[in-house]
């Protein structure tokens, strides 16, 4: 759900503005950011990133250079160390390259390639914690499909590259995808209860979550085994969900604590 640097892109194209875009076509050692990333530069602004600091600084005065002589493409070789004021101590190879529309489709097509590639939530509830934790995982690389038999649940304004479904919960989570992570915050204990165990049975996401306190955990198990659950299934359940022992129980707060605990499981090092 990363911001598309190519819808950028033919904005700026679509008002006339000159824009260049740079990309890390090679990265070796320690560098901020790695093959493949990229940023736009115009003559005022920038879009994306490459890692900040000197390395992007120069990146940006290379660009706009470029832009003013109405040069085309360019390569910069960039050692970072202390000479350059970044103590990464990498080396990255630069493609600048002047933006017209062959280059927008080929970005965006790389872009569209990338969602489908990156990993798939499944977030159950739509209540305050739910709409927190899908504006936490807005920015984050990774596809969102939402869950609540509520339809007037989610927010009109949400990001609309979310899949917002408003069907009966087994209908989604019968769905023929592969999901990375099952989070489950419904209105209902019991709701809960059914959607976790399911979620538990499918055994394909990294992280099973299941928001509530040690003692909703505990009903659960209790819940669990006595419907016949497997024991070793519950050593995958990660309830409470967001436990680093901050005291903070805001919405946003959980939410922040959750999408780390999530991006941990499913982009482990």
């Amino acid at each position: 759900m990363i911001q598309s640097l190519g819808k950028e892109l033919a904005g700026l194209m679509a008002a006339g503005e000159p824009v260049m875009v740079v990309t890390i076509t090679d990265s070796q050692g320690s560098t901020p950011r790695s093959t493949g990333a990229r940023m736009a530069v115009t003559a005022s602004a920038i879009h994306g990133s490459i890692g900040g600091g000197h390395l992007e600084f120069q990146a940006i005065i290379h660009a706009r250079r470029m832009i003013a002589e109405d040069a085309a493409q360019g390569v910069i070789e960039l050692t970072l160390g202390p000479d350059m004021g970044q103590c990464c101590g990498g080396r990255v190879s630069l493609r600048l390259a002047r933006v017209d529309d062959a280059a927008v489709a080929a970005i965006m097509a790389d872009e569209a390639e990338a969602a489908k590639a990156s990993p798939l939530i499944l977030l159950f509830g739509a209540g305050h914690v739910g709409r927190a934790l899908a504006a936490a995982l807005s920015p984050l690389p990774v596809r969102l499909l939402w869950a609540d038999e509520r339809p007037d649940a989610f927010p009109s304004d949400f990001d609309d590259t979310v899949e917002m479904v408003s069907v009966e919960w087994d209908d989604v989570m019968g769905r023929d995808q592969a999901f990375a992570a099952v989070v489950v915050m419904t209105y209902d204990h019991g709701l809960d209860f059914e959607i976790t165990e399911a979620a538990l049975g499918r055994g394909d996401a990294a992280y099973v979550g299941l928001i509530g306190s040690r003692t909703k955990r505990r009903r659960f198990e209790r819940w669990f085994l006595k419907r016949g659950g497997d024991r070793a299934a519950l050593m995958r359940l990660v309830s409470p969900i967001g436990d680093f022992g901050v005291a903070d129980k805001r919405p946003e707060v959980i939410a922040a604590l959750v999408a780390a605990e999530i991006m941990q499981k499913v982009f482990p090092t």
